[in-house]
């Protein structure tokens, strides 16, 4: 065949790829939405959170359904959304819920840099009922909802995600290589350099507490989070900050690691001071220059 005949049928192709897409958005429409409950999930903080507050003040919601720490491929997917989640927002209100406990989803989220809510639906039928948890397995997919005036919460789409699917670009680029996607499999850790991973979150000790929220939230732009009394965390950018009241001013960053120990021996070794014991797998330490961190043991193994 001509090479100019091979290029034809692949413009031709792809002109049908979208013109099928086109199809099946306009064909989701026939299926009519189904009303659904209030679902009460967990958030970030353990705090319960209902699916119509997910909307926050939008009438439209996607709610990614994740699988959770156990799944590297998971993880890719939510990388991406994490990159597009800005964009997201402008739209329609955008979760993320996996079966993980809070907790765990707040380690995974500081070290991978997510900014997107999340939620737990551990205890909860809503992954089942949404078809995406069959048997005690969860499977990955995503759903839409809407909100009306009065308030009833309707389920409008859903589709399952995959490798090739439309909502990871990552394929879609391996198939313009020559080797293809060859035998790619995500890596969980960001950092290849070493076990230690930087997480998003900065804590602030400061003096003049009430004055410093109110400059950080009102001549910064950053967002109240959580006011938890002599501590608030604040947003910015993708960015926790947690501002403490203290009788001195200090900045600590944060580390997640999966090789706890060895690392804390290594560290102690290398003049590092631990000034805090949290638990067994959680530190505060200074190293020898004057910085501080949090140092702890990753969920995300």
């Amino acid at each position: 065949m001509h090479v100019q005949s091979i290029i034809d049928e692949i413009n031709q192709l792809g002109e049908e790829i979208v013109k099928k897409k086109k199809q099946l958005a306009e064909l989701r429409k026939e299926v009519p939405e189904q009303e659904v409950e209030n679902y009460r999930f967990r958030d970030r903080d353990k705090e319960e959170v209902t699916l119509a507050e997910l909307f926050d003040d939008k009438n439209e919601l996607i709610v990614i359904h994740n699988m959770g720490v156990s799944c590297n491929y998971c993880t890719l997917w939510a990388d991406g959304f994490n990159g597009v989640y800005h964009h997201l927002i402008e739209r329609a209100a955008f979760v993320v819920s996996t079966p993980d406990e809070p907790g765990v989803q707040e380690d995974v989220a500081a070290e991978r840099g997510w900014k997107f809510p999340m939620v737990s639906t551990k205890g909860t039928t809503f992954k089942e009922d949404m078809g995406y948890a069959k048997d005690g397995y969860n499977h990955p997919g995503v759903s839409t909802f809407r909100k009306d005036d009065a308030g009833k919460i309707y389920h409008y789409a859903h589709t399952p995600l995959g490798p090739g699917d439309d909502f990871c670009s990552v394929w879609h680029l391996f198939d313009l290589l020559p080797g293809g996607p060859a035998d790619f499999k995500p890596r969980r850790k960001i950092n290849r350099e070493t076990s230690l991973q930087l997480t998003n979150n900065i804590a602030i000790q400061v003096k003049d507490f009430e004055k410093a929220v109110r400059f950080y939230e009102e001549t910064i732009g950053m967002k109240v989070e959580k006011d938890f009394g002599d501590e608030t965390r604040l947003s910015f950018n993708g960015m926790n900050f947690f501002m403490e009241r203290s009788d001195g001013n200090q900045v600590f960053f944060e580390f997640a690691t999966d090789e706890f120990d060895d690392m804390k021996e290594r560290l102690l070794e290398k003049g590092c001071e631990i000034t805090k014991e949290y638990s067994e797998k959680s530190v505060m330490m200074a190293d020898p220059y004057g910085m501080k961190f949090h140092l702890f043991e990753s969920s995300n193994q």
